[in-house]
């Protein structure tokens, strides 16, 4: 996600440049993504400052209209059953609808909801079955990812 200043600055300079005083200079911009999982990377900085450099803490926000998709493309076009119940579990974490712990603050997930491994290196045997006779079968290989939320991890 862009840091909230970019789009204030865009705003600046295209009202600017059509000589417009409406927002963006009267154009429609169009942004895309999930706010949920893309914060602004401030570097050394708190959280705090991360949801202040957000779109939505922005005097911008207030001329943005929202929109949703409502169909998951990928279940409906493959009709796995599988996936539609992954998506439901995943958009239920994703709108904090899955009961938190009050001591620890965490969230239990279901043993439905993914496969637990108890290592890193069974979590890559995993992924990566049969990885020395697939590696350079690139059809095979773009199936398959392991996530992680620092470089460190990987």
């Amino acid at each position: 996600m862009a840091h909230k200043k970019s789009l204030e600055a865009l705003n600046f300079t295209l009202k600017d440049l059509r000589r417009n005083n409406n927002i963006f200079g009267g154009l429609m911009i169009l942004l895309a993504g999930d706010f949920r999982q893309t914060l602004p990377v401030i570097p050394r900085g708190t959280p705090a400052d991360e949801l202040n450099a957000c779109l939505k803490a922005s005097p911008l926000w207030n001329n943005v209209k929202t929109l949703s998709l409502t169909t998951n493309m990928r279940v409906q076009l493959q009709n796995d059953q599988s996936a539609a119940q992954f998506s439901k579990q995943l958009l239920a974490v994703g709108n904090g609808k899955v009961p938190v712990d009050a001591t620890s603050g965490l969230i239990t997930l279901t043993n439905d909801f993914c496969r637990f491994v108890d290592s890193q290196l069974a979590l890559i045997e995993n992924v990566f079955k049969n990885n020395s006779e697939n590696y350079q079968n690139y059809a095979w290989l773009s199936q398959r990812a392991i996530l992680a939320a620092k470089n460190n991890d990987v």
